[in-house]
């Protein structure tokens, strides 16, 4: 675990901040070689699973997963999820796991208006090593589910806890703005939405969400 960051990195070379021992910041290895290629979002779906399951006592459900792995209360930005994945012979060798979360940060650079800390959220302070601890037993717990091969649990979960689900919201794909509603997530992580006019398919570089 890192006790400071000021150069971390996010989806698409996103920035992440992260002022000196507020926050978590921390890398997880995996050896998920029982999972295959075409599958490989279902470790998105665990990892972002485990995090949102050890905050939920704390958060409730105003505590979700937007698509395709940032983790959001309400709509602020609690934190963000980077996997890097080792192929070798067809099969994923490795993952390098990278987590920020905003703990006890009480004040953001202008350039990420929607970020939220727990201090924020809930007015006190916490035991960063004691959150860490119960986040990776969660992460753990899904990740096994993973390895027993329950995929459809792991789908459901993801889902029923996805950010922005079947609600009518607005989005920027291909230059332009549209209303659209999340109807599903497919088996390879891509993102259906219905734009009214019929479902169409997204993956994370070609769609944007409205939400800031």
């Amino acid at each position: 675990m890192a006790e400071s960051q000021y150069a971390g990195r996010g989806q698409q070379q996103n920035r992440w901040h992260s002022e000196d021992g507020k926050n978590l910041t921390f890398s997880i290895l995996l050896n998920p070689v029982f999972l295959p290629l075409n599958l490989q979002f279902d470790l998105t779906r665990a990892i972002s699973l485990g995090i949102v399951n050890a905050l939920s006592p704390l958060l409730g459900d105003r505590l979700k997963i937007k698509w395709p792995n940032d983790i959001y209360y309400a709509d602020g930005k609690l934190g963000g999820i980077l996997i890097e994945n080792m192929v070798q012979g067809g099969k994923i060798k490795n993952s390098v796991i990278g987590i920020g979360l905003n703990i006890n940060q009480e004040k953001f650079p202008l350039e990420v208006p929607n970020a939220v800390s727990l201090k924020q959220i809930l007015l006190k302070d916490y035991d960063l090593k004691l959150l860490l601890l119960d986040i990776c037993k969660n992460i753990e717990t899904i990740y096994l589910k993973l390895r027993a091969a329950h995929f459809d649990i792991v789908r459901k979960d993801y889902l029923a806890r996805l950010y922005w689900l079947n609600e009518r919201k607005m989005f920027k794909a291909g230059g332009q703005t549209f209303e659209g509603i999340i109807e599903h997530v497919r088996e390879d992580g891509v993102l259906i939405i219905n734009n009214g006019a019929g479902a169409s398919e997204y993956t994370q570089k070609e769609i944007e969400f409205l939400n800031k």
